[in-house]
């Protein structure tokens, strides 16, 4: 394999630089998880073992996102890079979301 043809490797500071700014819109994600987690637990209602495996979820999701995005991509051109890492982040909130959705709408998460 000649050299021309290897792919170049992105260096450390690009690397670092974009999965840190990534890393900040995945944190909110998080934090969000964790308050709804806690938004819901302090309910009237309280959450039962199904809704707190529910609540759970949204919270360690984006953690393995941002993982598989960043074994993804790190290794590739900027650009591809940064897809991969908005491509998780799209994936982690719209996950987030569904969360939501089906907390709003499930009361057999609640009453524990």
């Amino acid at each position: 394999m000649s050299t021309a043809a290897r792919a170049r490797r992105l260096p450390t500071w690009v690397v670092v630089t974009i999965a840190g700014i990534f890393g900040l819109f995945y944190a909110f994600v998080v934090w969000s998880s964790v308050a709804l987690l806690i938004q819901q637990v302090n309910g009237p209602l309280g959450l039962n073992g199904l809704g707190w495996f529910v609540y759970i979820l949204p919270i360690v999701f984006p953690l393995a996102a941002f993982g598989a995005a960043f074994a993804i991509g790190a290794r590739r051109r900027a650009g591809e890079f940064s897809l991969a890492m908005l491509a998780g982040l799209t994936l982690s909130a719209a996950f987030w979301l569904a969360i939501v959705g089906y907390g709003a709408t499930s009361f057999g998460l609640y009453g524990g």
